[in-house]
């Protein structure tokens, strides 16, 4: 188990967090404070899901021709001047521009990232390793908001401290090794429909999360605004959910090395679902901290366990272009979640946010109930011929 790399690559990982904990909520606010509508800012959270379907047709090939350790560092540089376009170049139009462009680059991190930690995971500890991954991205995102509540909104310190953050992980990647090995064809994109037809939960999981997190921290701001609460409250609404994130994961990777993997999967799924229609209910009395800790935690829970039961099925080659599907179903959740939800939102109800997430948590239950998991997550050679045609 090489230590050094895994704490590299999961600290690198994790400055994204970081840096889109702090611009995706003030991105959202100036825009709300721009006079902008539910609508319009759906569209701009939504627009980075456009860049992490093309990151993942690209990141496969690249990684194979420049090296997967270069690419990231090349990402996250260009990242970094990415977001201090965001404070220079303030216009809508624009930012609609860079948002997809660092939806492109960000996403080739996070393939080539997951599957380095994956890879470098041994078994007997992969539940608790890819937990404590998780556990620091969660938390990375958490610092974001509450950060943001120190510095304020009405300037740019948070585009630029996030532009160091980018720089920053780059540089902790010089000279690691133990990265999975990639050929030109992986992360091609291609193999989608037979990845979600093997692995129907695991694929509604990704999705159901990627809207989640796309939604938290763009949309739950504005939610929190528009139901009375001052910003400074929406903005610690948005830090609780991600504190229950990030608090649970660990016992949920703790679990997931002892206990059936396909209940624990269920069990996050039902205790997300009753959470999200609890937050209308309960959302002007003291309880509702509680439930946003759980809303939190059980969907953060979802996108952990995918990750561990991906790993323990893949290798190398398949492990990156696995996460390549991930990361494209990542991107068709986020494309979908805060559009629909933006549309709702300002067309049908005040509480569209936690009704869609109750909406799909429903899906999801039943889909592992009557699905399940395959008995065996060890690929066939076939199996990963049919997904790479």
């Amino acid at each position: 188990m090489r230590w050094g790399a895994y704490s590299a690559v999961c600290l690198s990982v994790i400055s994204i967090g970081l840096a889109l904990g702090l611009t995706m909520p003030l991105v959202s606010l100036r825009l709300e404070g721009w006079g902008y509508g539910s609508f319009a800012i759906g569209v701009m959270a939504a627009t980075p899901a456009v860049g992490v379907l093309l990151g993942a047709m690209l990141a496969g090939r690249l990684a194979a021709r420049v090296g997967t350790r270069r690419l990231m560092q090349l990402c996250l540089i260009s990242g970094a001047f990415s977001v201090g376009l965001l404070a220079v170049l303030q216009s809508y139009p624009i930012w609609i521009a860079l948002r997809l462009l660092i939806g492109v680059q960000l996403t080739v991190v996070f393939i080539l990232g997951e599957s380095w930690i994956n890879q470098l995971a041994v078994e007997k500890w992969r539940g608790r390793l890819v937990a404590l991954y998780g556990t620091g991205y969660a938390l990375s995102q958490l610092s974001g908001p509450v950060l943001l509540t120190f510095i304020g909104t009405a300037d740019d310190r948070g585009f630029w401290i996030s532009v160091g953050l980018l720089v920053g992980g780059s540089l902790l990647l010089l000279g690691r090794g133990g990265a999975p090995k990639v050929d030109p064809h992986s992360a091609s994109g291609r193999g989608l429909f037979a990845f979600c037809r093997k692995l129907p939960a695991i694929a509604w999981a990704v999705v159901l999360f990627a809207g989640f997190e796309a939604m938290i921290l763009t949309l739950l701001p504005v939610y929190g605004v528009r139901q009375g609460f001052t910003q400074a409250v929406a903005l610690a609404m948005v830090s609780t959910v991600v504190v229950g994130d990030a608090l649970l994961q660990l016992p949920i990777g703790w679990l997931a090395d002892r206990i059936s993997r396909q209940s624990l999967f269920k069990g996050c799924g039902i205790v997300l679902l009753v959470s999200s229609l609890g937050i209308p209910l309960l959302l002007h009395s003291p309880a509702i901290w509680p439930v946003l800790v759980l809303f939190g935690a059980s969907a953060g829970g979802l996108f952990t366990l995918s990750l561990i039961l991906i790993g323990e099925r893949y290798r190398d080659d398949a492990l990156v272009r696995a996460n390549a599907h991930i990361a494209q179903l990542w991107g068709i959740g986020c494309l979908i979640g805060p559009l629909a939800t933006g549309a709702a939102s300002q067309w049908i109800s005040g509480h569209a946010l936690p009704l869609i997430m109750a909406l799909g948590a429903a899906g999801f239950v039943v889909l592992v109930s009557c699905r399940g998991l395959p008995s065996t997550m060890q690929a066939t050679d076939a199996e990963l011929q049919q997904e790479r045609s």
